[in-house]
């Protein structure tokens, strides 16, 4: 991912309460169609202008043909309270960040996520890498905004259940690994849009903790129509079950790895 300034110059007065919300709008847009990662967005006042410091998943995210009708929009209201539209100013790429999938024609997809990960939730089925949101098909209302916020609910469960430290613990590994939970039925309502919208394979993350041995664990079905979904070989070393029929990948429990 790349560190990127947003540089908003003021061409009339304007107030800081009226610029402030303008330019939330626009972070927020931006962010809700991929082209930024992340939720906090530091912002500081200069002599005359604003600057939004971002993260961007590659190096021209924010060039206009990747914009949605909301960024536009966005775009519009800057006007509106005396900003020009944002210079954009890349400062270089993150060594810390994944980079990003660069295949043009990925044979699938997957939905995978985790607490620690601040990319794009979808990754392609060929290299595992995270595929920049607005290089799919807008999902609902033109971006991204419903998948987007099915990460945050899945990545804050994944918080509660690394850390160990409440009754929370297990509500929260059961919206993580149980397909009868509402973040499961969220997911694959969003898997089965992508597969629709993108003709491709889609397959959603199930975690899986617990079990009572790695025998066991390797007898397992899969947990929505019953069918044998191991593979003889872990799909990019993390996923030991793939069921074509459900649109599921899952591990062995992290328990008896």
């Amino acid at each position: 991912m790349f560190v990127v300034d947003l540089i908003f110059d003021c061409y009339q007065d304007t107030s800081l309460a009226d610029a402030e919300h303008a330019i939330i709008q626009l972070v927020n847009a931006f962010r809700f169609n991929g082209q930024i990662i992340g939720d906090e967005f530091p912002t500081v006042l200069n002599e005359g202008y604003f600057v939004t410091r971002v993260m961007c998943p590659e190096k021209d995210s924010l060039h206009p043909l990747n914009h949605s009708p909301f960024v536009k929009h966005s775009l519009d209201k800057l006007t509106e309270v005396g900003l020009l539209h944002p210079k954009v100013k890349v400062i270089g790429q993150d060594i810390h960040s994944n980079g990003s999938d660069e295949c043009k024609e990925p044979s699938s997809y997957i939905i995978y996520t985790t607490y620690v990960h601040t990319c794009s939730p979808i990754y392609c089925g060929d290299d595992f890498l995270p595929v920049p949101l607005y290089k799919l098909p807008a999902i609902s209302n033109g971006d991204y905004k419903a998948l987007i916020k099915w990460k945050e609910d899945w990545q804050s469960c994944d918080q509660i259940q690394i850390n160990a430290a409440t009754r929370c613990e297990f509500a929260a590994i059961k919206e993580l690994a149980d397909v009868d939970s509402d973040l499961y039925r969220r997911g694959q309502s969003l898997r089965k849009r992508i597969a629709y919208l993108t003709g491709k394979p889609v397959y959603y993350y199930l975690y899986r903790v617990g079990g009572q041995s790695k025998e066991s664990e390797l007898e397992r079905k899969c947990p929505s129509c019953d069918g044998d979904w191991l593979l003889d070989e872990a799909w990019f070393g993390l996923f030991d079950f793939k069921c074509d029929t459900c649109g599921i990948v899952s591990n062995i429990s992290w328990d008896h790895q």
